[in-house]
């Protein structure tokens, strides 16, 4: 009998073992969660007003945004994000806010707009080439394409010693 719980042990011990294994090796299957970008407050986001409020107290209630507008009006972004992976795989958006407050010329809120993930663009690429519209030429084409075209008449080239309508090269 000692040797019956001798073997038991080490059977424990490897079950042990083999169960610490398996447990590690599914934990890289686990799905990731990530945030990138503005932690929105709902509280703080209604309490910026139009009309009330202006560059400096959305700054101080809000922060610095994300990005503000190149051109046109000056306008501020506020981008949250959550994101979900599994293992290895491209991250994929799950929620996201975009936060757009709009100022006047005098730097007053004119308003405060909020967009989600149905604004997110879905692109699908074709393999590993971008369509593009006109000719479709190949590589043999692109390097010996314009030879014999330089100089040539109704090329915009000087065609061979054209003259003008007045019989001589200056029109006399």
């Amino acid at each position: 009998m000692p040797q019956f719980s001798r073997h038991s042990r080490r059977g424990r011990v490897m079950i042990a073992i083999g169960l610490s294994a398996l447990l590690f090796g599914t934990s890289a299957c686990t799905r990731l969660r990530s945030h990138q970008g503005y932690q929105v407050d709902k509280l703080l986001v209604d309490s910026v007003q139009p009309g009330i409020d202006n560059r400096a107290s959305v700054e101080g209630t809000l922060g610095r945004p994300s990005f503000a507008s190149q051109f046109g009006e000056q306008d501020w972004y506020y981008v949250s994000r959550n994101m979900r992976a599994l293992a290895f795989s491209n991250p994929k958006p799950v929620e996201q806010t975009v936060l757009r407050v709009r100022f006047d010329t005098a730097g007053n809120v004119t308003a405060v707009d909020r967009m989600g993930l149905e604004q997110v663009a879905h692109i699908s690429p074709m393999g590993d080439k971008t369509p593009t519209l006109g000719r479709h030429r190949s590589l043999f084409d692109e390097i010996f394409g314009n030879i014999g075209a330089v100089g040539a008449a109704g090329m915009g080239g000087s065609g061979g010693g054209a003259t003008s309508p007045g019989g001589g090269p200056n029109g006399s």
